[in-house]
């Protein structure tokens, strides 16, 4: 039988049972050279105290290089000519070397709450006006871990699921380990134990199951300018097509297809130097779209936007979800943005899952969210003060203008019976 609960709490993740190690360090490969360059020691992009240099003295996989000998080396397309130049990007294939639910608990003082999901036959089921349908996984991860060279515990058994053609954030604080996890997900890194699926097949990290991952998982980064790296849009853009040795004519079609979904068609001849910072986000996206994935990965997709900037952006992410189907994953400290975009959502902390649930039920914790160095969204903290200063009867759940405003009105009719 499956029962449809209100959403009412966050579904709590236990905590490792007694004597419960934490995961080992993670060795990512037997070269490292999977590592997107500014990971690596002596890279500008590392920002994070606990992110790892490259080994010294391994070969890796050069940002610029030319192919020669071994067509194969570093996974270069063997149509590829010897003596050409080619670059190295993230989150593209071919340029990288070589569910079960835990028990949740409530917060402290809770009285037992229906569970708001219910898992029958290994594929959650919801109730959709009255019927039953499946929910489908497009992405996984089952008990993933990953440790720092410096013994950083970065991913402590990581469980977690992105429902197909769904927006999923991850929330945390700086070091809780969401830029981890991505990495993770495109195989980036390699975790030390637990599995990541795609669809319903774990991810392989040979050298043919991690070009097929990065076909169908897009990532892009919090910072562009890790991404974009030809002379001007329309090059960089199409660059992803033509790694992957789509013919010249599929090339262009995908390229102006995500052009214009971006919002960036105008600028195909522009130098990529010369771009906005807001731009620059919407011109990696772009180049992530030409791959056609199935998951579009994005780390801070509203870091270092204005008001409009981050309107726009998201909006373009929902209309991706809505219009292709597209599953979308956001890692975000950014509240406000979750209660308009989010379908679930994800609290991490220490490397763990704290919390999850749709964003009306994560946020009727403020307390857990606080807890890990993040805020209630400001209209949610609006129904807050009304509810604990004014003595009201507001739902602390309510988290967007419409939702203040039907509480708003909900209450003054109360009032005035």
């Amino acid at each position: 039988m499956y029962v449809l609960s209100l959403p009412q709490y966050p579904r709590y993740r236990s905590d490792h049972g007694p004597g419960e190690a934490p995961c080992a360090q993670a060795a990512g490969g037997a070269d490292g050279a999977h590592l997107p360059l500014h990971f690596r020691a002596g890279g500008d992009g590392c920002q994070h105290p606990h992110r790892p240099g490259f080994p010294a003295g391994l070969p890796g996989v050069p940002p610029v290089g030319v192919l020669s000998g071994d067509a194969g080396l570093h996974g270069v397309p063997a149509g590829l000519a010897e003596g050409r130049p080619y670059l190295y990007r993230p989150g593209v294939p071919g340029l990288y070397r070589q569910s079960h639910h835990p028990e949740r608990r409530l917060p402290s003082g809770v009285g037992a709450a229906p569970p708001h999901r219910i898992c029958g036959g290994g594929t959650d089921r919801h109730l959709v006006c009255g019927r039953e349908a499946a929910a489908v996984k497009a992405i996984q991860a089952e008990d993933l871990c990953y440790t720092y060279e410096d013994g950083t515990v970065a991913l402590d058994h990581i469980t977690f699921a992105a429902e197909k053609g769904k927006v999923t954030g991850i929330l945390g604080a700086n070091g809780a380990g969401k830029s981890t996890l991505f990495l993770s997900l495109n195989g980036v890194l390699t975790p030390k134990s637990g599995k990541v699926v795609l669809g319903s097949q774990p991810v392989r990290y040979d050298k043919k199951g991690l070009l097929e991952l990065r076909r169908r998982v897009g990532i892009v980064f919090q910072d562009p300018d890790d991404q974009l790296f030809s002379a001007d849009v329309y090059r960089d853009v199409s660059f992803g097509g033509v790694n992957l040795g789509l013919p010249a004519e599929e090339v262009r079609r995908r390229v102006e297809d995500a052009l214009e979904r971006t919002g960036v068609s105008h600028l195909r001849d522009k130098p990529t130097h010369a771009l906005s910072y807001g731009q620059k986000k919407r011109v990696a996206i772009a180049g992530v779209l030409v791959m056609e994935p199935e998951v579009l990965i994005l780390d801070e997709p509203t870091a270092g936007l204005d008001p409009q900037g981050v309107s726009d952006i998201m909006k373009l992410l929902a209309r991706l979800r809505d219009e292709l189907g597209m599953t979308v994953l956001i890692a975000t400290h950014d509240m406000d943005i979750v209660p308009l975009y989010c379908d679930y959502a994800y609290l991490l902390g220490g490397g763990k899952v704290l919390l999850e649930g749709t964003p009306e039920q994560l946020f009727a914790d403020p307390a857990a969210l606080r807890a890990n160095h993040l805020r209630l969204p400001r209209i949610a903290h609006l129904m807050e003060v009304l509810r604990e200063v004014d003595g009201l009867d507001a739902d602390r759940s309510a988290a967007t203008i419409g939702a203040a405003r039907r509480e708003i009105l909900r209450m003054l009719k109360e009032e005035n019976q």
